[in-house]
């Protein structure tokens, strides 16, 4: 294969845990070109990937939100770049109508999508001529680099190489270059996600007694709010301003550790090789949690949140020796 197209939309962990099958692809095919579509929102995770040739995006979740022109030209544009290849292959990981859109009107002849009962939305079902199914033998993450080795037939490395190039920050950092800093992302994409705020206060007390300044990232006034009931609490854990995700990303590449719940942004901090915690409440640790022996680790459960003991017992188990 020479040329192949990626097709993983959203959301941002996924995004994130689904660019280990890039190198995959190249290990497997010695000098394929990788596209990948992705929404707008999360086209800065490809763009890190120095094995992606190609990142097309277009503002898909905003359009569908605020349907105003100029987004619906930017669609339209996207099409036009996303036709201006031929594909030996195409892969949609995602398995939704709007995956499934960008897979039919992209030029190929052979376009892989999930089988009827693993797609996320059945009617994207139109789009493929070549199915794969699913292994649920391991995590996501996992499965997702499994089910395409076994479908070209190739093996794969047990845990790939980080695989992001972050870009340098443009302007310094929130913190300056002498402060050793933790991140805790406290903040979640639905609230059943959420860890007591009590719980966070105790963490940033003791993250403080081992010399480092717990920073507080947030991206909504309601997540703002916490970060400051948080830093109440501890005297010496600060605020962020409002970041983007770049900003954040190169602040993940230089802490000492990342704490946080089940989202996109801890994932990256596994994937950047960052000392990780990743904390459960309400999704499944075994499907969903990063597991880098030495460098991250997950705690909790769905419905079985971790105590504050057993984050502290999981920071240890990750801090490199001080």
């Amino acid at each position: 294969m020479k040329r192949v197209l990626i097709v993983k939309v959203s959301s941002l962990g996924d995004v994130i845990q689904a660019q280990a099958v890039v190198g995959d692809l190249h290990r497997a095919f010695p000098g394929v070109q990788v596209d990948w579509a992705v929404d707008e929102n999360f086209a800065d995770i490809p763009r890190w990937n120095p094995g992606v040739a190609r990142v097309l995006c277009a503002p898909l979740r905003r359009f569908k939100k605020a349907r105003n022109l100029a987004d619906l030209r930017a669609i339209w544009s996207s099409i036009h770049d996303l036709r201006r290849e031929r594909y030996d292959a195409i892969f949609d990981l995602h398995g939704v109508y709007k995956s499934a859109i960008i897979s039919f009107l992209a030029r190929s002849r052979r376009r892989f999508g999930y089988a009827n009962v693993n797609l996320g939305e059945r009617g994207a079902a139109f789009a493929y001529t070549h199915r794969f199914a699913p292994r649920h033998d391991s995590n996501a993450w996992q499965g997702m680099r499994q089910t395409l080795a076994d479908t070209l037939g190739y093996s794969i490395d047990a845990a790939p190489p980080s695989v992001f190039a972050i870009p340098k920050p443009a302007k310094p950092l929130a913190v300056s270059a002498d402060v050793r800093f933790a991140l805790l992302f406290h903040a979640t994409s639905k609230p059943e996600k959420k860890w007591p705020v009590e719980n966070w206060i105790a963490v940033a007390k003791a993250i403080v007694e081992q010399g480092m300044t717990p920073l507080l990232p947030w991206g909504s006034d309601a997540e703002r709010l916490d970060a400051e009931a948080i830093a109440a609490g501890v005297p010496s854990a600060r605020v962020l301003p409002k970041l983007s995700i770049e900003e954040v990303a190169q602040h993940i590449a230089r802490a000492g550790l990342v704490v946080g719940t089940d989202t996109g942004l801890v994932h990256l901090a596994s994937e950047l090789r960052r000392p990780t915690v990743m904390i459960f409440s309400a999704t499944s640790r075994p499907h969903f949690g990063v597991n880098v022996p030495g460098v991250s680790v997950s705690v909790g459960d769905s419905g079985n949140p971790p105590s504050v003991q057993e984050v502290l017992s999981a920071i240890d188990s990750v801090r490199p020796s001080r």
